[in-house]
C-alpha cells in the first residue's frame, strides 16, 4: 500500500449564498457561483498549493457544486500532474430544495439548539447523514492507496462541515468534539501530513468555539 505523503482539504471560496442568503430562494446550492472575493480567495490558495505540490503529481477529488468547480478551477495547477474525479459525497450538507430564507435561519436555531450533528433539516440532512456519506468516500480513497502508483498527493476540493467530518472520522473525534469546531474560512486549507511513525497528523486545528461538552447537552 502506497500511501500519499499530503491529504489537502479545502473549503471553496466565498460564494454568493455566503453573501446573500436570499439567493437560496432563486438559485439552487449546487448552482451558486463564487463572487469576485471568493475568486481572489481561490487564487491565493493556488499560489500556496503550486508551491507546495512542485511537480509532484496530485490526486484530486472535487464536491459537484459550480462552487467547488470554480475554486479548483482557479487554482490553476498543472493538467499535467493532477488526475481530477469529481466525488458526489463531497458535497455541501442538503439542506432542502429552493429554501425559504426565514424557514432556514428559524431551522438553523433548532439545529444550534438541538446539536449540528444530530439535527437533520426537513427534506434535507443531518450532520450524522453527512458524516456516513463522508465516511464511505474515506473508505474508497484508503482502497486507492493499493495503487502502486498512487500520487504522493490527494487534494480534496470540498466543504467546511465535510471538511469537519472528515476529519472526525479519519481521527476518531468524538460528537462532542466535533461540535466544539468552527468550520475553516472560505479557501482555507488542512492538511494530514503522513508522519515517520507511519501515523497522519492535522498540520492545524480547527478554531474551537467552545469546550467540548457531552453530546446530550444542548445549546
Amino acid at each position: 500500500m502506497v500511501r500519499p505523503r499530503r491529504i489537502v482539504l479545502v473549503r471553496h471560496g466565498e460564494s454568493t449564498g455566503n453573501v446573500d442568503d436570499s439567493v437560496y430562494e432563486r438559485e439552487p446550492d449546487h448552482a451558486l457561483a463564487l463572487t469576485e472575493r471568493g475568486l481572489r480567495q481561490a487564487e491565493e490558495t493556488g499560489k500556496e498549493l503550486r508551491e507546495l505540490f512542485g511537480r509532484e503529481r496530485v490526486s484530486v477529488y472535487v464536491s459537484p457544486y459550480r462552487r467547488t468547480h470554480e475554486t479548483l478551477s482557479a487554482f490553476h495547477l498543472d493538467p499535467d500532474l493532477i488526475r481530477v474525479r469529481e466525488e458526489p459525497r463531497l458535497r455541501e450538507q442538503d439542506w432542502g430544495n429552493w429554501q425559504d430564507r426565514d424557514d432556514v435561519r428559524l431551522q438553523k436555531a433548532y439545529r444550534d439548539a438541538y446539536g449540528h450533528f444530530f439535527f437533520r433539516f426537513p427534506q434535507g440532512e443531518s450532520g450524522a447523514d453527512v458524516y456516513d456519506r463522508v465516511g464511505g468516500f474515506l473508505e474508497s480513497l484508503y482502497r486507492s492507496f493499493e495503487d502502486p502508483d498512487h500520487p504522493p498527493n490527494v487534494l480534496l476540493v470540498t466543504h467546511g462541515l465535510a471538511m469537519r467530518l472528515f476529519c472526525m472520522r479519519w481521527f476518531h473525534w468524538t460528537v462532542a468534539e466535533f461540535e466544539s469546531l468552527s468550520n475553516p474560512g472560505n479557501a482555507e486549507m488542512r492538511m494530514l501530513v503522513l508522519g515517520d511513525d507511519g501515523k497522519y497528523a492535522l498540520d492545524r486545528p480547527f478554531e474551537r468555539w467552545r469546550k467540548p461538552l457531552p453530546y446530550w447537552v444542548n445549546g
